[in-house]
């Protein structure tokens, strides 16, 4: 689809929308003109359209967004004291709703050295809470190993093979297939359980009681415990010193053991089960933010590349069964990176001033 189309289609769905938004709102709110606050790397729109503004409107194009999964989640969430969007109206089938406005304060604007232990510990209880949500595998698909596998394939094609352009041989696929399989494993023999799938600073809204807003969980999965933890915490859009992401990690341990979220593991093999569930986040990430801007015409995640390099890497040569794929891209793969615009020295990538 060329971009003319493309934005004949999104401008009929706007205008859709206005309608729809109309039809559902008291008449003392009209005319209803929509002012866009963007996208997101999805292909979800989100409008405000009164001041003080309390809801939004979405367009979530039924073809690509599962509106009904959006709204289950919603739900299920609030049930169990996670503050996620009210909805007031919905329209699944074409793919149209009104939701809850938190806000503009997300955590990637408000977070500073002085304020991230509060808040960092905020979102760590937040994310307590979602363990409590029960099992429903109709709701919750499975974070299983073909999931998993077909993730890490993204980096192989989009990463690897689209942006770089770099030709694997039979030898890497082979060692990919390797690394691939461990990591799969890594996130499977761990305990299992609600993973909201996109826990980090971009879906977290500061509210004005100092409790968290959480947004973008239509992705939901039933997988490895430790994903939401790394997700905020080796945030691909926020860095904060390895001391504090261990000290974080290890709050949550501690916090899940007494909530009996988890067994009585011990602390090496927790930060292990972290780490590697981890570099199987940040690996599919680099795929992602590749397939972002050559298919999805989405360059500005380009510029956060060098950041998940450096987990990437950081990660892979703390661990000896990683070392040898750390040693491969660093070789192999950097010097092509090297060469992008996109590109910065990755080695600092996330560091403050």
């Amino acid at each position: 689809m060329n971009d003319t189309v493309t934005q004949l289609s999104s401008d009929s769905r706007k205008s859709a929308l206005a309608n729809w938004v109309t039809l559902n709102t008291p008449d003392n709110w009209h005319p209803i003109e929509l002012q866009s606050l963007g996208s997101d790397a999805g292909f979800r729109r989100y409008f405000r359209f009164r001041q003080p503004s309390e809801w939004l409107a979405v367009d979530a194009p039924p073809t690509t967004e599962d509106s009904q999964q959006f709204i289950a989640i919603a739900r299920l969430l609030r049930a169990h004291g996670v503050h996620s969007p009210e909805i007031l109206a919905a329209a699944p089938e074409q793919g149209f709703l009104l939701v809850e406005d938190m806000g503009d304060e997300l955590l990637f604007r408000v977070a500073n050295e002085t304020n991230i232990d509060q808040l960092y510990k905020t979102a760590i209880d937040t994310l307590l809470r979602l363990p409590r949500c029960d099992d429903n595998p109709t709701l919750i698909p499975r974070y299983d190993r073909a999931l998993l596998r077909r993730e890490l394939e993204i980096f192989s094609e989009w990463f690897i093979g689209k942006l770089l352009g770099y030709s694997l041989d039979e030898t890497e696929h082979q060692q990919l297939d390797q690394l691939f399989t461990r990591l799969e494993n890594n996130a499977l023999d761990q305990p299992q359980g609600f993973v909201h799938r996109d826990y980090h600073s971009r879906n977290l809204l500061v509210r004005a009681d100092n409790q968290l807003g959480v947004i973008d969980f239509q992705g939901a999965l039933w997988g490895g415990v430790t994903y939401d933890l790394v997700s905020l915490l080796r945030d691909c859009y926020l860095r904060w010193p390895t001391h504090k992401v261990n000290e974080w990690a290890l709050y949550y341990r501690q916090r899940a053991i007494e909530l009996q979220q988890l067994p009585a593991v011990g602390e090496a093999e927790f930060l292990r089960w972290f780490d590697w569930l981890g570099l199987q986040r940040h690996i599919k990430v680099l795929g992602i933010f590749a397939r972002l801007h050559l298919r999805d015409n989405k360059p500005g995640y380009l510029q956060d590349l060098p950041l998940v390099i450096r987990y990437t890497l950081e990660v892979a040569d703390q661990y000896s069964e990683l070392q040898e794929f750390a040693g491969w891209f660093t070789q192999k793969l950097l010097p092509i990176a090297q060469q992008q615009n996109w590109y910065s020295d990755y080695r600092t990538a996330g560091d403050r001033p």
